[in-house]
């Protein structure tokens, strides 16, 4: 079994983000071509994507990460999850240059390039063979993700990507935002506290809102962390608070 599947992610598994009311922005890369076969026909009807359903909810980490933010002026902000439209707009009017990158996107597509380069690996000498480990792993991934200067950003979303990465590349993609954030840079994350039965994605309504997008999985649940580990992997940051919701959502703000 390859180490593909044994995340539970197979390479055939629809990796679209499915019909949404407003699509993400596409940024870093090319949109998926259209094809310019006709569609077949249907016998009976015609088959509409699933809409996805949306919810908002209350969040008091949003409060109190703007709150942090205030006052800050022209900040920097790096958003680790889709680029919505909504979550730009919010920041960027209140004067934020924002830089946004799929992490759990590009943790998937990387994985199945890994699998790809496995497959090409088969046979050849030992010295050429890939290294699979997860140290390995987790060095290339952030070799080709995350590449900033120090000292970019005043604010990340981090939303709850940690739950999906492997706990090597958890713990090596905090070292490295902590190294991308200034003094007193703010980090608003989510942790599931127990393993989620599907999978989300999130975007900022208002200053107290966000909306939950349930989307098909792109990647599956890697861990569910308890308090102690969320402390030692922020353990550089100086101030940790956290609001637990009653949808097992905890948000947790990190001060650098």
């Amino acid at each position: 079994m390859s180490f593909l599947n044994k995340l539970g992610i197979g390479v055939g598994a629809g990796a679209g983000a499915g019909a949404r009311r407003e699509a993400p922005i596409t940024m870093g890369g090319s949109a998926r071509p259209r094809s310019n076969s006709p569609a077949p026909v249907a016998a009976v009807g015609a088959a509409r994507a699933p809409e996805l359903r949306e919810s908002n909810r209350v969040s008091n980490g949003l409060k109190e990460f703007l709150w942090n933010l205030d006052g800050l002026g022209r900040g920097t902000l790096l958003d680790l999850g889709p680029a919505w439209q909504t979550t730009l707009s919010f920041f960027i009017e209140r004067g934020f240059r924002v830089s946004s990158e799929d992490l759990l996107r590009a943790w998937k597509d990387f994985l199945v390039e890994e699998e790809g380069k496995l497959r090409e690996a088969t046979g050849r000498a030992a010295q050429h063979t890939l290294d699979v480990t997860p140290a390995a792993r987790a060095s290339r991934f952030l070799e080709a993700n995350l590449q900033y200067p120090n000292s970019s950003f005043d604010a990340v979303l981090l939303w709850d990507v940690l739950d999906y990465l492997e706990p090597v590349v958890c713990k090596q993609m905090v070292a490295n935002l902590t190294e991308l954030l200034r003094p007193g840079g703010v980090v608003f994350a989510m942790f599931h506290s127990k393993k989620p039965e599907g999978f989300q994605r999130y975007r900022v309504v208002d200053s107290t809102t966000l909306q939950v997008i349930s989307s098909p999985v792109l990647c599956p649940a890697q861990r569910v962390y308890q308090n102690r580990e969320i402390q030692d992997l922020f353990g550089r940051y100086r101030t940790m608070k956290s609001f637990v919701g009653r949808d097992q959502l905890r948000e947790s703000l990190f001060i650098k």
